[in-house]
């Protein structure tokens, strides 16, 4: 009993894990250090002197780290900004959120070619069309990109999947398969990383169509690519932003 009643107070003890969260914030740790810092309460309640010093401490942990994220959801509210022009952005009653329709790739520009569509929401949500225009059914399922021995290839969309149309019109043949929640299977990056190569296209069904890429359909597919991670890349530090301003609140 005497030797117990020898051991370190509770405000000794909260005061070793208090030197020790600043020891792991400077070594960058933030994550562990503010794990000890909430601990300090939970397991050395009496430690009020330490209890105080560690919220005050995480008062500053939380709003740098906001003034961080602040600072970096300014500069990607700059690069949507400058991508947002070159999209149409239309909303119809059918569609549940915002479409952001790239202005080279209209159906004014579109609708008698056979060519390579890139889609995306307002949530960053991306998706490739693969839309073929001739005097013959292709019954597509599929595509590959390919050039100087680099390819990329969807995965493939049944003729009987509600994301694979066919129509006609007179003597023409319309076929549009849409690769959506990653049934692009990378063909987007890829187009976009080798967009300075002369890319060609096969659709892959009972019959093959080739076409080579056009440079504004690949500048599409790069500009679609860029908005879509800017798009993510906001709403994630949005979501960050007001996480931290609870957690500052809590304090408070």
């Amino acid at each position: 009993m005497v030797l117990a009643g020898c051991g370190p107070s509770q405000e000794d003890m909260a005061r070793a894990r208090f030197n020790f969260a600043k020891n792991l914030l400077e070594r960058s740790d933030t994550t562990a250090a503010l794990l000890h810092l909430d601990s300090i309460a939970r397991l050395t309640p009496k430690a009020a002197y330490s209890i105080n010093a560690a919220k005050n401490l995480k008062k500053e942990i939380l709003w740098e780290q906001l003034q961080q994220k602040g600072t970096l959801l300014d500069t990607v509210k700059v690069k949507i900004t400058r991508l947002e022009p070159n999209f149409n952005i239309e909303k119809t009653q059918f569609d549940r959120y915002a479409q952001y329709l790239h202005k080279r790739q209209t159906w004014e520009r579109s609708w008698n070619r056979s060519y390579l569509q890139v889609l995306l929401n307002e949530k960053g949500d991306l998706s490739l069309v693969s839309n073929y225009n001739g005097e013959q059914w292709l019954d597509h399922t599929g595509l590959r990109v390919y050039d100087q021995g680099l390819s990329a290839r969807t995965d493939s969309v049944g003729i009987t999947e509600p994301d694979n149309h066919r129509s006609d019109f007179l003597e023409s043949k319309w076929e549009k398969v849409t690769y959506r929640n990653g049934r692009d299977n990378g063909v987007i990056e890829f187009i976009a990383e080798n967009r300075n190569l002369k890319l060609k296209a096969v659709f892959l069904g009972k019959r093959y169509h080739y076409i080579v890429l056009e440079d504004y359909d690949k500048k599409a597919v790069q500009d679609a690519l860029e908005l879509s991670r800017a798009i993510k890349a906001r709403i994630a530090l949005e979501n960050e932003i007001k996480q931290l301003q609870n957690g500052l609140n809590a304090l408070n």
